[in-house]
């Protein structure tokens, strides 16, 4: 395969410079391109299937979307950068052990639309070839290259599919939005605050017999609580629902009406839903685990009261995918354990739980399984976990290992090789003086309890990171075989183990085959011939709230 390095000519203002390399990063050739000529350059190169290297797909790619120009691959040098700097795999890389410099930085923000490369400044470094020769030399020397290399590939597809996301955009009917605020808000007033959010405040003032409280102030809104004889320590939801006063119900419906009109109401409706598409920014890799991020929008967070005005142009559907019980199943594979892997051969893992005889009802294997990943010490899970301990030790012992590595400081990886930062060093020095000679024994406590809670994120780490390179897998499948679909159907939205086609009616069914071939190859690229299955909820529908 070839490989294209495409990068700015600091010695030529405007100009791009193309350099064809060997798969060992040495120059083959190159040309020069003028920044206005470069998406007709770049869509002629792409018939031969290179994979264009670069430093920044979100600041790369979408003057090329822009343009009307797309490719199939590519190597994010910014991206696998973190990567490699991190991974257990390559530590003894030059990569790894050099000091922090400009490839560790935050991503450039996105170009102006419709820029050229000509607007984006200066590249990353000077020097992005060296770069991706310390980068091929670091997963050569990998203790697991053809896991970092699936990881590299999967990670780089990703940022692809975002900013192809963010230039498609979601679906979005403005009527029906301004029709179900209005329904839950009453009428957009010209200031203020909505009729129906405003009743709502003054029933709060009147059963805290406050007429003047600000409720949008969470100080003056706790001390009116307080000042009503309610012993509240926050204002948050879950204090408030453990409220036995006339103040709770009101309370609760006007936070909860508050969050919809600050996160999703009409001032939110016009500054990112444009011709009928809402197009947010995403962010591959944005969280530690390799899970997405958004930097605007709130892509992450729709919440089903609006999701009706997600809806498919005429003619089109929308093909929503979301995987079952996705981090018990990549749990089962990773440990390899058959006995979880034969509860996952059912399409709700739960009820194999409790057809297993562990235990008695869908909601305890939930409580249990979900208490094992995520490290629940208290409450149902941590009754429950010794049976599921029994049944399933190969996966529970997998996530205590983590659990232990995290409380002693050590990092932990996924399937792959993203590998977990080390805690900060106020943790490391607490727990060194705890460990000391004559330490107190209220030190010896604290570094205990922050130690479980780093045990934690690490236990999760491992479980959660390994879902999200899955996830980046069927996508990156789901994305080749669209490709081969007629009328361009093509990806609208991920979040975490769900995503969103938006196809023409006439390949709808289509899609979702390949939404199940994809999730079936993403199992088999990362573990192999695994007896575990990743089921799929599938459904073909005209409005994002009819698949939930």
């Amino acid at each position: 395969m070839t490989l294209l390095l495409l990068l700015d000519d600091p010695a030529q203002p405007g100009v791009v410079e193309l350099q064809s390399l060997t798969d060992d990063g040495l120059p083959e050739g190159s040309v020069s391109v003028a920044a206005d000529d470069l998406a007709s350059a770049v869509r002629e190169r792409e018939a031969d299937r290179p994979r264009w290297v670069w430093d920044d797909t979100s600041r790369r790619y979408p003057p090329l979307l822009a343009a009307g120009v797309r490719v199939e691959r590519c190597h994010d040098l910014r991206l696998c950068h973190a990567i490699l700097r991190r991974s257990v795999y390559s530590q003894s890389s030059t990569l790894a052990g050099a000091p922090p410099g400009p490839w560790d930085g935050p991503r450039e923000p996105p170009p102006v639309e419709g820029s050229l490369f000509d607007d984006v400044g200066p590249s990353v470094v000077a020097d992005p070839l060296a770069e991706l020769r310390e980068q091929l030399a670091a997963v050569a020397g990998a203790d697991e290259p053809g896991r970092l290399r699936l990881l590299l590939a999967a990670e780089s597809t990703g940022a692809l599919i975002a900013a192809e996301m963010q230039r498609d955009g979601m679906p979005w009917s403005v009527e029906t939005h301004d029709a179900l605020l209005v329904s839950l808000l009453g009428e957009r007033p010209r200031s203020g605050r909505p009729p129906k959010l405003e009743a709502l405040a003054d029933e709060v003032r009147a059963a805290l017999g406050q007429p003047s409280l600000n409720l949008d102030s969470q100080p003056d809104l706790l001390r009116g609580l307080r000042a009503a004889g309610c012993d509240v320590e926050s204002t948050r939801t879950w204090e408030i629902k453990a409220l036995e006063h006339p103040v709770r119900d009101p309370l609760l419906a006007y936070k909860k009406l508050s969050r919809l009109l600050s996160a999703n109401g009409w001032a939110w409706m016009e500054a990112w839903v444009h011709d009928g598409r809402f197009r947010p920014d995403y962010v591959p890799g944005g969280v530690v685990t390799g899970r997405w991020a958004t930097s605007g929008g709130g892509a992450l967070q729709l919440p089903a009261s609006i999701r009706a005005a997600v809806r498919a142009d005429p003619g089109w559907k929308l093909v929503v995918a979301d995987a079952a019980q996705l981090e018990p199943r990549v749990l089962a594979a990773m440990s390899g354990d058959t006995a979880m892997a034969a509860a996952g051969r059912k399409a709700d893992l739960y009820q194999g739980v409790v057809d297993a005889g562990i235990v008695e009802t869908r909601s305890e294997a939930k409580y249990a399984m979900l208490g094992a990943i995520y490290g629940a010490t208290t409450g149902p899970s941590a009754v429950l976990m010794p049976r599921l301990t029994r049944a399933y030790p190969h996966a529970v012992a997998l996530v205590e290992a983590g659990a232990r590595a995290g409380e002693r400081g050590d990092v932990v990886s996924t399937w792959l090789g993203r590998t977990s930062p080390r805690p900060d060093a106020a943790w490391q020095a607490e727990h060194a003086a705890a460990s000391a000679e004559g330490a107190g024994a209220d030190d010896v406590r604290a570094a205990r309890r922050r130690g479980r809670d780093w045990g934690r994120f690490t236990r999760n780490f491992i479980v959660q990171g390994t879902a999200a390179e899955w996830a980046l897998c069927w996508m990156a499948s789901l994305r080749r075989r669209l490709l081969e679909l007629d009328g361009r159907p093509h990806l609208v939205f991920f979040l975490h183990d769900e995503v969103m086609v938006h196809a023409p009616a006439e390949v709808a069914d289509e899609v979702a085959v390949a939404m199940r071939s994809s999730a079936v190859e993403a199992g088999r690229l990362l573990f192999g011939a695994t007896p575990v299955e990743f089921a799929l909820n599938v459904a073909v529908v005209d409005s994002y709230d009819q698949a939930k």
